[in-house]
């Protein structure tokens, strides 16, 4: 069977691209479409349906753009209601791609529509099956991500759904079938989600917490709602542009490639209230900054760290990049809805602090340097990773508090006593530091090795909870 997973590691994300006899099928593209027709073209061959698999909410679907640009027909699952044409397939519907079929097996429980689809090849033999959010590899897809929308949908009514959907339609089918998932480790649609992208059913069910054969539906929904934790907050704004429609990416990349002198930058700032977001390494950021902007790195985990930390899709932003990085900042926006850049800094930051204008820096030490000096007279210091980073090992009396919950308690952190700051690397904290200085505290250094420099050096730590946690 022709099939290609398509992986986007900054996402974690797979689409999928089936084609035969000069027919093909998409299924969960990314927001930007063209490499998807590119491919196509390179095959003399004509995208024929776009299947989505339910309403996404860690990113904005391509389906509308195909549609628009191919003619392609978009297939949602069994109660799917969206704002546009597309087709509702009915549970076990088939679908005909060259030679391949395509069955529709409605599996709610991750969202009321999610839909798993059966390839089929030209012999009649069952390949395997796109799960989208029902299965992944070594778990499944969190179940409280439809309340948001829809109030009544609780997470415990969802589990239910998905214990059903899992043991009445995925577990009966044969074990030798790929499991071909949305989402790899990174994502946060699912707890424990495996650093493989794909597997045999039936290895899954030999590994797979969620698919253990003497569990209980109580048992299952217990063991998957235990850990959760609270999801990004752009995820119900991204579901929504996805059930109702949205702007062309041509659109927003045509009000976003717009580049601006430093005087024109400064006067669009001031002019707009636009956010000033700076894509550069978090190294380059610490040496010199525009004063109010933002540090997320390119590099890193852009979207989902602009999805956390930014809570309006909708904001106007102001890109500062290094040279002809603007496109991908712009289309790696997109992906998460925000779809309001007005407008890059020509020349970069290089241009700006050549016309003499207004920078700051940020203080940022080694680990060694931390270890030396700093350690020993006991300064205050605040781990922003993960708690569950945290729980297993941290610098002894260091204050947790995760970056994404960093805006809710700003007041921990004092304006008149120095402190330090570290991540795992130097990437998050980076974004902390530069949302610290936009908020007017500045007596501060950042760890740029992080926790992983830390542990390398003779400091005392500790692998227990520790009580300053912060949620």
């Amino acid at each position: 069977m022709r099939l290609e997973q398509i992986y986007t590691g900054c996402l974690a994300h797979a689409a999928y691209y089936l084609e035969s006899k000069g027919e093909v099928a998409i299924f969960d593209p990314l927001r930007e479409v063209q490499p998807y027709i590119d491919r196509a073209n390179k095959d003399n061959a004509k995208i024929k349906y776009v299947f989505e698999t339910h309403f996404h909410a860690d990113f904005v679907s391509g389906h509308l753009d195909l549609k628009k640009k191919t003619g392609a027909e978009i297939v949602f699952g069994p109660t799917a209601q969206p704002g546009y044409d597309a087709l509702v397939a009915k549970d076990n519907q088939f679908f005909e791609i060259g030679d391949y079929r395509v069955k529709a097996l409605h599996t709610p429980g991750h969202t009321m529509e999610s839909t798993t689809y059966l390839l089929i090849d030209e012999k009649g033999r069952e390949h395997g099956i796109i799960t989208g959010d029902t299965l992944f590899i070594g778990d499944v897809g969190r179940p409280d991500l439809a309340q948001h929308i829809v109030s009544e949908l609780t997470q415990e009514k969802l589990a239910g759904h998905l214990f059903d959907s899992l043991r009445n339609k995925i577990m009966p089918l044969n074990d030798k079938l790929i499991v071909y998932p949305n989402h790899g480790a990174g994502s946060a649609c699912g707890k424990m989600m495996s650093k493989e992208t794909t597997d045999t059913l039936g290895h899954q069910k030999e590994v797979n917490y969620a698919l253990r054969p003497d569990m209980t539906k109580d048992e299952f929904i217990k063991e998957l709602l235990t850990g959760l934790t609270p999801p990004p907050g752009y995820f119900p704004q991204n579901v929504l542009m996805n059930i109702k429609g949205y702007e062309s990416l041509d659109t927003v990349m045509e009000r976003g490639i717009k580049p601006l002198s430093p005087d024109a930058f400064e006067a669009a700032a001031n002019e707009t209230g636009a956010l000033m977001l700076d894509t550069r390494n978090p190294e380059d950021f610490a040496k010199g900054f525009i004063p109010n902007s933002i540090n997320i790195g390119l590099k890193g985990n852009f979207a989902q760290w602009v999805g956390e930390m930014i809570p309006n899709i909708k904001q106007e932003i102001l890109l500062i990049t290094y040279p002809n990085q603007e496109e991908e900042a712009i289309t790696r926006l997109s992906r998460v809805g925000y779809d309001h850049a007005i407008g890059f800094l020509k020349g970069g930051f290089k241009d700006w602090k050549n016309s003499k204008k207004e920078f700051e820096e940020v203080g940022r030490i080694t680990s060694g340097i931390y270890a030396k000096a700093y350690h020993a007279e006991m300064p205050l210091v605040f781990d922003i990773r993960k708690q569950s980073e945290y729980n297993s090992e941290h610098v002894i009396g260091s204050i947790n508090v995760p970056l994404n919950v960093l805006n809710k308690h700003l007041a921990q952190f004092p304006k008149e006593v120095p402190f330090v700051i570290y991540c795992a690397g130097g990437y998050r904290s980076m974004i902390a530091a530069s949302m610290l200085k936009q908020r007017g505290w500045d007596d501060f250094v950042d760890v740029s090795d992080g926790y992983a420099g830390i542990a390398k050096t003779n400091i005392d730590r500790s692998e227990y909870i520790c009580p300053t946690t912060l949620l």
